[in-house]
Parts: C-alpha cells; structure tokens; sequence
C-alpha cells in the first residue's frame, strides 16, 4: 500500500465559527483521503478527529499577545520533539498565516501591514478614552509581531503563498515584493446548506422567531471586527434611508456598546438589531432581503458568498476579495468606496424599489456561487501541495543520479 505523505497544519485553534479557520477545517476534511494529517493547534473543534492526529499545545492565560508569542515558540517545539523522538517526519508543512517560519505553504488569508495601515488613525491615543489606552497599547504590539512574522515569512522564495483572492497579490509585492504567481484558491460553499429553497422555506418562521415583521425590508451583516466589516458606513446609510422601511441585521460576537451612542444618537434603535453567531448560520440569511458587506479590508469575506448561495443579492466593496467572483449589476453589486455611504444608500434604494431585479440578481447570484464547493478546494490544494512535494524531491533524485 502506497504510503500517504504527512501533512503538518499549523494554526492555533480550528473552528467553524471563524472565516480563516472554517476554510482550513473544511480543506483538511477533504485532504484526510490522501494525507496524513498531523494538526498542531491549541484548540479543535467541529474537525473529525477520527481522521487526522491531533497534537495539542497548550495555552497560556493572559493577554492575546502573550498567549501568541507562546504559541509561536511551541508549536515548532512540539514539530520537532515529535521528529526526534516520535520518528514523525512531515513531507509538509502548511499554516493558514504566518505561524511559523519553517512553513512549506502558508495560505494568505489577511496581511497585517495593509490592515493595519489602514486602521493606524484609530489606534491613535488621542483617537481613544483614556481608559482604553491598555487595550489600544495590546492591539498596536499584536499587530506589530504580526507584521513583523509575516514579512519574515512571506519574503522567502522557498514557502508557497495560496491566496485565497487575486488583489492580495498586490498587497504582497507592495510590501514584502513577492511577484510570483501565486495560486488562488477562492473559498468553498456547502450547497446543502446553503441554497435558495432552503432560505425561502425558512423565511416566514425566522422572521416571527426574531420579532420581524414581513413588511421590513432587511439588510444582513455577519462577522467579526464590525469596523472593518463596514458596519459605522451601514449605520450612516441607514440615517440616509430614514424613510424607507429598512433595517439592519448585525450578527457577531463584537460588544456592540460603542455603537449603541451613534444608533440612538439617529433614532435607529428599532432598526438596528444585534444577534449572536448560531452553528446553523444559514438561520440569518432566512431573515434577509439583501447581504450587505462593505469592508475596508477583507481578503476574500465568506458570508457574502454564502449569502449568494442562498439567493440572495449581495453588496460588497472593491476592496472585498469576494468581488472578484461577481460581476456587478448582475449577481451583485459592487460598491467602489467602503466609506461612501451615499452610494451604498442608493444600490439599497435600487434593491428595495426594483422587486424584479432583486430577484434576478438573486437567482443569478445562487448559480454564481453553485461553481464554487468544498470538493473544488480540495483538489486544488492537493494539486498544490502534490506540486510542492514534487519541488522537495528533485534534489534528492539529483544526487542519487550523480551518485550512480
């Protein structure tokens, strides 16, 4: 029997709840049939462990940061007391993000210098309470081991970079000059899940169960780091469409606190709603007339594209990855500016008026992102991965040919 080659997945925790780790999850469940797969991650969770080996790190209490620094350091003591004294030798090793230095492949799901290029005005002292100061001063030295790690990491010609959207290519010769051509995998959808009939069927008793009503028209935002996701310009487009009957749907694990100020401030506190993540997600895009996804930055955001599985028309910033599998005015809009609430305003008007198109550009949207599955990404990654082991192998075939 042919000998599968081990794999080694480098993250610190694996979820279904979190966009970067969802897509690892559902890439090692396709991967098990032909690697065998050594996961190093402080947690797991929703990954069937029957299928792969789990070694688990532990984790340190305190701050993020410390916790991170940690993990950093241990993972590779973990790789590597298992070389030694397990006999555990990995053909491969792959992270989502910089992780570790030692990679083979590292999928690019955010990079750190652009995020926090663009966020550097509210990590500001003066932009913040006193009282937050702690909590800013933890963000800006995270952020600063991040960047620095990924630009150690992505600069060497040696590790393969996955994208996961074409303009992050971009984003890396921009800062780290890395030119390649890079693969791209674009994310994968669970069309059982995640379809029109299912939504429609849903709708009537997902609405009664969140209070409402069938004459409101509702925009869906899920996700976490609301600011980013786009969530103050969505509140501002809401002042713009006062008299429309529209609200907004905000799911997420963020403390909406700071926002309440700025939603009763404009009198939308009936408008705006905030729920908590659910394991069955596909519950909210039951609730939804359109998904709305204006993110400052987002590599390649999946709720959008799940929302278009579901039928419904979606609205995503150019700076959203996701935009490159839409073509707008057809299965999506796409707005140019995240912060223009002003033109986001106006393609929610648009959606509101026009029933026919609504419907349309939702039925052209759910045959959009039917090309797009789990299955697909698996095959692509292990193309990927198959081509890498190839790269590894030819130096030793190299010197067995010199040598004979």
């Amino acid at each position: 029997m042919k000998r599968r080659p081990q794999l080694a997945v480098v993250s610190p925790f694996l979820d279904k709840w979190h966009g970067t780790e969802r897509r690892v999850v559902e890439w090692i469940s396709q991967l098990a049939a032909d690697f065998e797969i050594h996961v190093y991650s402080q947690r797991v969770d929703d990954l069937d462990l029957s299928k792969v080996t789990w070694h688990r790190i532990p984790k340190l209490p305190g701050p993020h940061l410390v916790n991170f620094a940690w993990w950093f350091v241990a993972n590779r003591l973990w790789r590597e007391w298992d070389r030694r004294f397990r006999g555990l030798r990995h053909d491969l090793t792959f992270s989502p993000g910089p992780n570790c230095l030692d990679a083979d492949a590292i999928s690019v799901h955010i990079v750190f210098a652009e995020y926090v290029r663009q966020i550097q005005p509210l990590l500001s002292p003066s932009r913040n309470l006193l009282r937050d100061w702690p909590r800013i001063l933890h963000r800006r030295l995270y952020y600063s081991l991040a960047v620095w790690l990924e630009g150690r990491a992505y600069r060497r010609p040696s590790i393969t970079l996955v994208l996961i959207a074409h303009k992050t290519a971009k984003i890396l010769a921009q800062f780290y000059g890395r030119r390649d051509h890079f693969p791209v995998i674009y994310l994968g959808l669970d069309h059982g899940v995640f379809n029109p009939r299912r939504r429609v069927s849903q709708r009537e008793s997902v609405r009664n169960g969140l209070g409402i009503s069938s004459v409101r028209f509702v925009v869906l935002l899920i996700g976490n780091d609301w600011r980013n996701k786009g969530l103050p310009v969505l509140l501002d487009t809401l002042v713009r469409l006062r008299e429309l009957p529209v609200d907004l749907l905000v799911v997420g694990r963020e403390d909406p606190s700071p926002y309440r100020v700025v939603i009763r401030e404009h009198g939308l506190n009936d408008r705006v709603h905030f729920f908590p993540p659910r394991d069955d997600v596909e519950f909210y895009y039951a609730a939804a007339d359109a998904y709305a996804g204006p993110s400052l930055e987002d590599t390649f955001a999946q709720p959008p594209a799940e929302a278009m599985a579901c039928g419904l028309p979606v609205i995503v910033s150019e700076t959203n990855g996701t935009s490159e599998v839409i073509t707008n005015g057809a299965d999506g809009l796409i707005l140019k500016d995240p912060t223009d609430s002003s033109a986001l305003a106006a393609m929610i008007r648009q959606l509101y008026e026009d029933k026919e198109l609504r419907a349309t550009m939702g039925e052209r949207a759910a045959e959009t992102a039917r090309e797009y599955t789990w299955e697909r990404n698996g095959r692509e990654l292990a193309a990927i991965f198959e081509e890498i082991l190839r790269r590894k192998s030819r130096p030793a075939e190299e010197t067995l040919a010199q040598e004979s």
